[in-house]
């Protein structure tokens, strides 16, 4: 039996639950917690504070992967690749700095890593890609009924019309990364 090798990576891709819906079928992936982060508003904020856009904080999921099956590298694309990182503070109808395309990064290597996924698959874009790179200064995890928010409310409009495309781009993009 190998050891795992857990890491962890925090991303945010616009609404928290479709990010999250989208790692929580990606093979390595060990766990995916919906949270808040690069705010300056300091204490734990809640969702609505967030919605207000007046925290600084963006909507992220943080990911806890293991690095023996898929690599930071992957989950970066992966991430890239399942939202559109060419709009700034935007994803869909969703507005605000609050659904930007961020990548806080955990240690050098990461910040190096993302660095060179954007700029070899700012090929693939005819905009330009806004997704910021930032050191994660703090993670908070949001509220409990943000958690598995697509597993458990498939049948919602937002699930259906939102996330599903999502899911349909992942599952045919990245067939091989998944669980």
């Amino acid at each position: 039996m190998t050891t795992k090798n857990l890491q962890k990576a925090t991303l945010g891709g616009g609404c928290f639950w479709c990010t999250e819906a989208v790692f929580q079928e990606v093979k390595g992936v060990d766990k995916v917690v919906s949270g808040y982060s690069g705010g300056t508003v300091p204490g734990h904020p809640t969702y609505r504070e967030i919605c207000s856009g007046l925290t600084g904080h963006a909507e992220v999921i943080q990911i806890t992967f293991d690095a023996n099956v898929i690599s930071f590298e992957d989950i970066v694309v992966i991430f890239m690749t399942t939202h559109d990182p060419t709009t700034l503070n935007r994803q869909g109808a969703d507005r605000g700095t609050q659904y930007r395309s961020v990548i806080f990064y955990h240690d050098d290597s990461q910040k190096e890593i993302s660095e060179l996924v954007l700029r070899k698959i700012q090929a693939y874009y005819d905009n330009r890609i806004v997704t910021e790179i930032s050191p994660l200064d703090v993670f908070y995890e949001a509220e409990k009924e943000h958690q598995d928010y697509y597993r458990n409310n498939q049948d919602s409009g937002y699930c259906s019309f939102v996330i599903n495309p999502k899911l349909s781009k992942l599952r045919q993009l990245h067939a091989d990364k998944l669980k």
